[in-house]
């Protein structure tokens, strides 16, 4: 079989992370190279299709994003105090913008390093998120305001503070080394699995999906385990996502409706990722130590070789969340558990390990669906009417609405009230 050509769109999306970083490296100035690869992307947009590929894509969009950053440089009237300042900064086989014929050498050390860099602990985690999807997924102003319901130019303010602030930070463009290794490495996992979920199950909105955003997590979280393949937890983040991403498709029923996960179609799940994801942890979980990520992709793995909903090994997840509990701060972490607990000792059980939710859940919508999916298991269902509803009334999410109000209706027709 002929492999599919990458669209342009795909093609400028992976490239966009490694020409800032070029660029980065090279002048020293993040926004700059930012703002310069930008409208670069946007004459490749144009020009490709109609005129065809360049012989190196990545050299042509180094080389046009150069001169933009030339521009800016001249149009401030900055340009000999900056060729000055980097001169001093950059090695002498450096300096020179490379032909449109050259290599892709380092390309994944700028892509991890500007990955480090967008998140860095001085931004807001909606701050890192936003500048990691426009500087490292490639998506633009446009699709990120879209996916996070914001107007463009709300969004534009917040990508470009968050530029500002990491260029008064002061902090260089290069991989994090000594004692800065663990705690940013943590960010850029966190904010990684925070993009996924936000594709995977949609906080608000009409859609229940992003799946651009979810397949992006999805893409930059392979790249990274690609530079760091020994590192247990980036492996467990990327069977994460596959393993949870593989029950997609079966998520939604014909008219975009929530199908629940004892309800899906199983046939219609991604084997080969499954396969993928459960490759990746079972290799990843001996290495230690163990983290959440590993964890989660554990009990994802549990529910995805069940091959049905009554072959669930609901025991082994039980005691799966009870190890995630002890490493990790979660507090949704314990709406898993009592459905696991249920599952094994009975409705009530699980109940029993609601009845004093953590402060930061007593206004969550998920604690209330938990509960009335836990009353509905337990037979009683005008509690459980009761509870749909007013998860339905605290979810932002159109379709979840939707699921939870039709659930409450059900319930209370077949009580006659």
């Amino acid at each position: 079989m002929t492999p599919v050509e990458p669209t342009v769109d795909d093609l400028l999306r992976t490239l966009a992370s490694q020409v800032v970083g070029v660029l980065t490296r090279r002048y020293g100035d993040f926004a700059a190279a930012e703002d310069a690869v930008q409208e670069a992307l946007l004459d490749a947009a144009r020009q490709w299709p109609a005129e065809g590929l360049p012989r190196n894509p990545r050299g042509w969009l180094v080389q046009v994003a150069s001169r933009r950053m030339t521009e800016q440089v001249r149009s401030e009237q900055a340009r000999r105090r900056r060729e000055a300042r980097v001169a001093g900064q950059v090695p002498a086989d450096r300096r020179s913008v490379p032909g449109a014929d050259a290599g892709n050498e380092g390309a994944h050390d700028d892509t991890l390093a500007l990955l480090f860099l967008c998140c860095h602990p001085v931004l807001s985690p909606a701050s890192a998120i936003a500048l990691t999807l426009r500087s490292v997924g490639g998506l633009t102003t446009s699709e990120i305001a879209a996916a996070f319901l914001v107007p463009e130019a709300t969004m534009g303010q917040r990508i470009s503070r968050a530029k500002h602030r990491i260029k008064d930070s002061g902090v260089p463009f290069r991989m994090p080394d000594g004692a800065e290794w663990p705690a940013r490495l943590d960010a850029v996992l966190h904010v990684l699995y925070l993009i996924f979920n936000e594709g995977y199950a949609s906080s608000a909105g009409t859609e229940l999906r992003r799946v651009a955003l979810s397949r992006e997590a999805i893409r930059v979280t392979r790249a990274v385990h690609m530079l760091l393949p020994d590192n247990a937890e980036v492996a467990g983040l990327l069977a994460l996502m596959l393993l949870t991403e593989a029950r997609g498709a079966a998520r939604t029923g014909p008219d975009g409706e929530l199908v629940p996960l004892a309800e899906q179609d199983r046939s219609r799940w991604d084997t080969a990722s499954i396969a993928e994801g459960v490759s990746l942890i079972t290799a990843a979980l001996p290495r230690g130590p163990v983290g959440p990520y590993q964890v989660q992709a554990a009990i994802a793995a549990v529910h995805d070789e069940a091959p049905t909903a009554a072959d669930t090994d609901w025991p082994q997840i039980l005691a799966l969340y009870g190890v995630l509990a002890r490493i990790s701060d979660n507090p949704l972490i314990i709406l898993n558990r009592a459905v696991a607990l249920a599952m094994v000792d009975g409705p009530a059980a699980g109940l029993a390990l609601l009845a004093d939710p953590p402060s930061t859940l007593t206004g969550h919508h998920r604690l209330y669906a938990v509960r009335a999916h836990l009353h509905e298991l337990a037979g009683d269902r005008e509690a459980a009417a009761a509870d749909y509803r007013t998860a339905a009334r605290r979810t932002a999410s159109l379709p979840e609405r939707h699921h939870l109000s039709l659930r409450a209706a059900r319930l209370t027709a077949s009580t006659g009230r």
